[in-house]
């Protein structure tokens, strides 16, 4: 099977540095040859090796939701200079082991998403590291061109909606390949306020849905806004001067993280 990565990027949120590092990582983790596709509003800074190509059209205006409706552009039934089987990967993941068996993983026409470990009782997909035939989702892209909104508020998530809907449904990743940063590499109160987040040995991806994000995760910082970290005082003061809600001060007692230096080995160009 031909090693064919795709991603995308539109807007300023992420950009050239994300992109370059994401192809680095990939060079370093794969064996042969493979390409990697990038469709983008913008060239700027993006590294030579990257083939940039122009978004794909689209009409829809994208709904308001929590899910990234964007991506729904990659369902067209044809991608420029593409065809077969493709995996997308999301600009804020780090990859930490080989992606070899990504590409020969099941069968060529598989759908095949990473598990969503944050609803155990739920069969989701997650589509931060997915693979599919190019095309194979264009029944789905129609049916977003149909009610973007109404499929929205049905869905929430885009990844919600191509795990329900792709055609002939989906398969999963082995779990040890993909691993949830928030959910499986940090650790739980209390012991997030004393333990670094870990990397486990056999993960080969580590993704970020929401936040934290790799670069606040590598300084110990849920989001920017933290500067440069808190401290444990800190962030425990804050709990005790913030909501009396029981649930949003546990919330907020779970989100603090210790520098994750494991991010630096591999989250570079």
């Amino acid at each position: 099977m031909q090693k064919q990565i795709i991603c995308i990027n539109w807007g300023t949120k992420y950009g050239a540095p994300y992109i370059n590092r994401l192809y680095a990582m990939c060079a370093r983790n794969i064996t042969g040859d493979f390409t990697f596709n990038c469709y983008t509003d913008s060239r700027a800074g993006v590294r030579a090796e990257v083939i940039c190509r122009d978004l794909p059209p689209s009409d829809i205006v994208m709904p308001k939701s929590k899910g990234i409706w964007p991506k729904s552009r990659l369902w067209n039934e044809t991608l420029e200079g593409l065809s077969g089987p493709v995996l997308f990967l999301d600009l804020d993941l780090v990859v930490t082991g080989s992606l070899d068996d990504f590409f020969s993983y099941g069968d060529p026409d598989d759908v095949i998403l990473a598990r969503n470990p944050t609803t155990p009782l739920e069969k989701l997909g997650q589509t931060s590291i997915f693979r599919f035939p190019v095309g194979k989702l264009a029944p789905l892209l129609e049916m977003f061109r149909a009610d973007p909104q109404g499929i929205a508020d049905e869905y929430t998530f885009e990844q919600r909606f191509v795990t329900r809907n792709a055609p002939g449904g989906v398969t999963f990743w082995p779990k040890p390949w993909v691993r949830h940063f928030r959910t499986q590499c940090v650790p739980l109160f209390p012991m997030n306020y004393f333990v670094a987040p870990r990397l486990p040995a056999d993960a080969r991806v580590v993704i970020f849905p929401a936040t934290p994000n790799p670069p606040d995760a590598l300084v110990g910082r849920w989001v920017p806004e933290e500067g440069e970290g808190v401290t444990r005082r800190e962030h425990l003061m804050r709990a005790i001067r913030g909501p009396r809600h029981f649930g949003k001060r546990f919330r907020h007692l779970r989100r603090f993280l210790l520098p994750t230096p494991w991010i630096a080995d591999h989250w570079r160009e």
